[in-house]
């Protein structure tokens, strides 16, 4: 029943911060033109629910030469793609804004894992053991807040599980606030290298 209330949210919401949004989606439109040549908009593949395939939809942050289909961090020297406005972009997730639509015409949904790769393959048979590809993918969620770019796929798969069995208005409510408070604070982003979770034992990130 709440997946059903959820969705709703989700088309009310969106359609609400399109509308809100647009005099930022504008500027940031005109600052990414002005500084370098290439779309505004970057679209990727990635997995949705139940293993389907969609295009993702983010800011350009990135030099159009740059090597398509990998993750930022396993590029040798990743800033040295990224754009000045990309950069500012990134730190602020500002990036992930044209995602409002992927959650609007139901491809996403504001709270859920994140949408992997189609080709990082280990992560998706993680999420597999969890039943984490049966539900929408998110902009933000529980792994999101539990340490973003610095996880590894093993532990980014098991809070993508938590999430999964915990699914409900407040939770996702919790999801929503505690991302606010990252972004904010800028936790857990990094260009390139490795995220490290030292007090879990791990040290690689997806």
């Amino acid at each position: 029943m709440y997946l059903k209330v959820k969705r709703l949210i989700d088309i009310v919401l969106s359609f609400i911060g399109l509308i809100v949004l647009s005099p930022v989606f504008l500027f940031i439109i005109i600052a990414i033109k002005l500084e370098s040549r290439g779309p505004v908009l970057f679209k990727q593949k990635r997995v949705g629910i139940h293993k389907t395939h969609f295009n993702i939809l983010k800011f350009r942050t990135m030099r159009v030469d740059t090597p398509k289909d990998t993750p930022t961090h396993l590029l040798k020297n990743p800033e040295q793609y990224i754009t000045k406005v990309g950069r500012i972009l990134r730190k602020t997730s500002l990036d992930e804004l044209p995602q409002i639509w992927n959650i609007f015409v139901g491809q996403m949904s504001i709270i859920g894992p994140r949408p992997a790769l189609w080709n990082q393959y280990d992560l998706i048979a993680e999420r597999d053991k969890y039943c984490a590809n049966n539900v929408l993918p998110g902009l933000t969620g529980w792994a999101q807040i539990n340490g973003r770019d610095e996880l590894p796929n093993e532990l980014k798969a098991r809070f993508d599980g938590e999430y999964v069995a915990k699914i409900g208005v407040l939770f996702d409510l919790k999801c929503f606030v505690f991302t606010i408070v990252k972004v904010i604070k800028g936790e857990g982003v990094h260009e390139g290298g490795l995220g490290v979770k030292k007090k879990l034992g791990f040290s690689q990130k997806d």
